[in-house]
């Protein structure tokens, strides 16, 4: 299995014990979001790739969109990200959360990297900005359910977080149960959104297994075949051996 979507130098626990309890319970491979330990990690564990960029919330400090280049050529870095739009917290002004986003769609563009995007409360400006983009395109934590079709439509992968467990997330699971299976992916955000039944404590990359269970059974499939499924996914869009 693999979590698609983690933060781990931000979680409680070193590194080495996130990923061994990860691949205690299945979890063999993970793919860490940053920039400098992002890479770090990927170098010192087998099982885990790095995502590089600059997140909607740094986006007031980002001077230079471009500095994340050289780590981009990194061969254990897979996809430019997280990047997009955050209207929901707004620590950084609209303007410039547009600069940033822009230049990394151009950046990846030009690299031919896959983007993972975080959207919140902005899915015009982010599906508007996003039409240039000639890369995968990751929508992480998927939560933009009024845009699916459109999503769908674009060919980009709807990555789902623990929240479809939450017993209020009933729109995102039935987002979840439409989503075709060669788009669905599966991730923790670690060491944020901890999926039921460990909702209210930190998060870590093994528990992507309750997330991807709640998945199967709003897909009506088993837990083994989707887990399958987003494995092929997830090695086709990020270039995963």
């Amino acid at each position: 299995m693999i979590d698609t979507h983690a933060h781990l130098d931000a979680c409680r626990e070193p590194a080495e014990q996130l990923v061994a309890v990860a691949a205690a319970a299945g979890v063999s491979r993970v793919l860490t979001v940053g920039r400098d330990q992002a890479v770090a990690l990927a170098e010192r564990f087998d099982g885990v790739w790095a995502v590089v960029g600059w997140h909607p919330h740094e986006a007031g400090e980002v001077t230079d969109v471009d500095a994340i280049r050289p780590l981009l050529a990194h061969p254990r870095v897979v996809a430019v990200g997280e990047c997009g739009f955050d209207y929901h917290r707004a620590y950084a002004p609209r303007d410039r959360q547009r600069a940033v986003f822009a230049g990394q769609v151009e950046i990846a563009n030009d690299l031919g990297m896959p983007l993972v995007v975080h959207t919140r409360e902005a899915d015009g400006d982010t599906f508007e900005l996003l039409a240039g983009a000639r890369v995968p395109v990751v929508l992480h934590c998927f939560s933009s359910v009024p845009m699916l079709e459109e999503a769908v439509a674009r060919g980009y992968r709807c990555s789902f977080a623990g929240n479809v467990t939450y017993p209020s997330a009933g729109d995102l699971r039935e987002a979840a149960a439409r989503v075709p299976d060669h788009l669905i992916l599966a991730e923790t955000d670690s060491p944020y959104l901890s999926p039921l039944p460990n909702r209210g404590r930190p998060n870590v990359p093994a528990n992507v297994v309750d997330t991807l269970r709640v998945l199967a059974e709003v897909r009506g499939v088993e837990p083994a075949l989707l887990e399958r499924q987003v494995e092929r996914n997830a090695a086709a869009v990020f270039g995963l051996p």
